[in-house]
């Protein structure tokens, strides 16, 4: 075949990949439905629902793989492709939005619209590249980091309610749940450093480490205001107490602590030191290539897709907003208000990393343990003081 020298060329290469591959099953899904009973039968419920789908999803739930299973929950929606779904756009949108506050082009070529295709092909372009580490890595560790980061985010999702009735698992201290998950990714950072073996990566992972010392203790207090008001560790009856009033307009100055802690949890300017690219080159992601570099950033937005929407269930008042939609969409109406605020509260922080610089290590430390943890004090003082005062029911 001849060289690929312009994205064009890629891609018709890749029309014909896929479309071989698409002939491919098509005569083995044939094959298929001649010889084996189970086939035949989902080959029937195919052409069956193409006039009426209903009978799909009855099938889909015969299986216990329906709309309403936890397998699809976990899966699909609210759970991990929904989330990789708004990772990948996300992405896309940070590099466009960037480059228009910088002045600059940003993604432009691969798709019709100002380059939206770009994290797939950035994501083809890492699935053939060589799998490489560093030559006295722990190899096992090493490659097992991607996998653990992306365990977290998806642990997160798990208790993430996007609306009344959309939530994987529901716990009465789902809070402790976030809190208990959230507190690996330090410890996961840092053993990505270590069995690098390398020395940017390890400066990098012992950043995090500091960041974690710094910040958790003030992000708990914070939240820990919010379960004083709301009397319960469980992330839907937070919500459903801010049916009235939203805790940002009770609490502003634990929002703002809470906001600041999961700029530092997630790594992102002005708290970026462990990774920090013009200091230590990428920190503790340094040695990752291919497709474990790829798995590394997804993990990444997706936790910071789900802390975005930790933030927006206790201080936006989760999925609560006016009705928009028709009479008989109250769940998508409510599932439509938690996206739109959790995406509010991913520019907002997206913004900052176009007009902040970079934080020196003892400014970091001086800031999470001399400020934001007086005022996480001073916060839970005042919502204290809320109770007190029977001014929150």
């Amino acid at each position: 075949m001849s060289e690929i020298r312009t994205f064009p060329d890629f891609v018709k290469r890749l029309v014909i990949v896929v479309g071989g591959l698409v002939i491919l099953l098509v005569v083995l899904f044939g094959v298929l439905v001649n010889t084996v009973p189970v086939v035949s039968e989902f080959n029937d419920v195919l052409l069956a629902s193409l006039s009426n789908p209903g009978v799909m999803l009855a099938y889909l739930d015969s299986l216990g793989v329906g709309l309403n299973s936890t397998i699809f929950r976990i899966v699909v929606f609210p759970g991990f492709t929904w989330a990789a779904l708004i990772a990948a756009e996300v992405i896309w949108f940070e590099r466009k939005f960037l480059a228009k506050m910088q002045l600059r082009v940003g993604p432009l070529y691969a798709g019709v619209i100002a380059g939206i295709l770009q994290p797939i092909a950035d994501m083809i372009k890492l699935l053939f590249k060589e799998l490489t580490a560093p030559a006295r890595a722990d190899k096992l560790v090493f490659y097992s980091i991607p996998l653990l980061l992306n365990a977290i985010g998806a642990a997160l999702l798990a208790v993430l309610p996007v609306s009344e009735a959309w939530i994987i698992m529901r716990s009465d201290v789902s809070m402790l749940v976030v809190f208990a998950v959230i507190g690996f990714a330090p410890i996961t950072v840092l053993l990505a450093g270590w069995a690098s073996n390398s020395k940017f990566p390890f400066i990098g992972a012992l950043r995090g480490l500091h960041q974690m010392i710094a910040f958790e203790i003030p992000m708990l207090i914070a939240a820990l205001s919010v379960v004083l008001l709301a009397g319960t560790l469980d992330l839907v009856n937070i919500v459903q107490a801010q049916s009235s009033i939203w805790f940002i307009v009770l609490m502003p100055m634990g929002a703002i602590v809470f906001f600041c802690c999961l700029l530092a949890e997630l790594e992102r300017i002005p708290f970026d030191l462990p990774e920090a690219e013009s200091e230590i080159v990428m920190g503790y992601q340094t040695e990752y290539s291919s497709m474990a570099f790829g798995n590394l950033q997804l993990g990444v937005y997706i936790r910071f897709y789900a802390m975005a929407g930790i933030f927006t269930t206790l201080f936006l008042g989760g999925w609560h907003g006016p009705m928009i939609l028709p009479a008989g969409f109250e769940i998508a109406n409510q599932v439509e208000w938690f996206t739109l605020k959790t995406l509010l509260v991913m520019v907002f922080m997206i913004v900052l990393r176009g007009v902040n610089p970079r934080f020196r290590m003892d400014q970091l430390l001086r800031f999470g343990w001399a400020r934001l943890l007086v005022l996480a004090f001073v916060n839970l003082f005042l919502a204290i003081l809320i109770l007190q005062m029977g001014w929150f029911p």
